[in-house]
């Protein structure tokens, strides 16, 4: 089967955005229709994308989008992984804010079949939904890499995860829509998957992955390892016997400033959010080398 994907992300930060993208561009089942970038130095992280399409000989429509959240502050203003970008052919004829346009036109040809795979803060899909509240209902499925759904309301608080608090008033737009199929991957799940920075180089073999050593050469300034926080959310969309996943509701706070983007998951069989409980590490990277074999 062969899922038409939409990916927003947030490519050049974390490296695992690069990873999934070199993922979804391997993927036998995925028709990649289009990538779109979101915060700080959208037009950058559209170059990188068009890097790792650019050695997959893959001409995909690549949009950059909004560049801040909708409305608290910026909390990830540079695309670092940017700076390697001149050892790499890639585009620089990419029209600002484009993303939410290409986006709408996307799924308005093709209804009921676009899944969208957002990795990233969510301000291009809020903004998105708020612009033509039809969308969320004319989407396959939505799903996202983001939020973490190991607390409650009333227990010792947890930090919120990244992709949820850099924009919570678009994760909340974004949780309130009503979709066909929403699946979320969150923090507590993902980073139960990972290579250190040794397996990375002696795993990497694919020629999709050599840009992503490279702009990962960044990332291992301050990390040790890769956690394929990105990839696994994907993986999702092709396997279903990766991650289980339970039914419920999604509530998001964006009242205490001191918990902005927290994300209180409550488990109902009748809920409309799925969230990913459990996952298959082996069977996971299993799937992901087969994918990315040599």
């Amino acid at each position: 089967m062969t899922y038409k994907v939409l990916l927003d992300t947030d490519i050049g930060s974390d490296i695992d955005d690069a990873v999934c993208l070199a993922y979804l561009l391997a993927q036998p089942g995925c028709d990649l229709i289009g990538v779109t970038t979101v915060t700080g130095q959208p037009i950058d992280r559209a170059k990188l994308v068009s890097a790792i399409c650019g050695v997959a000989g893959a001409d995909i429509p690549i949009h950059p989008g909004a560049a801040s959240p909708l409305i608290v502050e910026q909390r990830q203003k540079l695309a670092q992984q940017a700076s390697a970008l001149g050892r790499w052919k890639h585009r620089t004829d990419f029209e600002p804010n484009s993303a939410v346009a290409f986006m709408r036109d996307a799924i308005r040809k093709a209804p009921g079949e676009i899944t969208l795979l957002a990795i990233g803060p969510l301000t291009n899909v809020a903004l998105l939904f708020a612009i033509d509240p039809e969308i969320p209902g004319l989407l396959k499925q939505l799903v996202l890499m983001g939020g973490r759904f190991d607390q409650r309301r009333g227990q010792p608080g947890l930090p919120a995860e990244w992709n949820a608090c850099v924009d919570p008033h678009a994760t909340s737009i974004v949780y309130a829509a009503d979709v066909p199929a929403h699946r979320s991957v969150g923090y507590e799940i993902t980073t139960q998957v990972h290579l250190e920075a040794n397996d990375v180089q002696a795993r990497f073999k694919h020629p999709l992955l050599a840009p992503v050593l490279d702009f990962a050469s960044v990332w291992f300034e301050h990390a040790e390892r890769i956690t394929f926080h990105d990839p696994l959310a994907a993986a999702c969309v092709f396997r279903d016997d990766i991650c289980e996943f339970g039914r419920g509701n999604v509530d998001v706070e964006t009242h205490d400033q001191d918990r902005m983007g927290v994300t209180y998951w409550t488990a109902k069989p009748d809920g409309k959010r799925d969230v990913a409980v459990r996952v298959d590490e082996k069977r996971y990277f299993d799937d992901f080398f087969s994918v990315l074999a040599v």
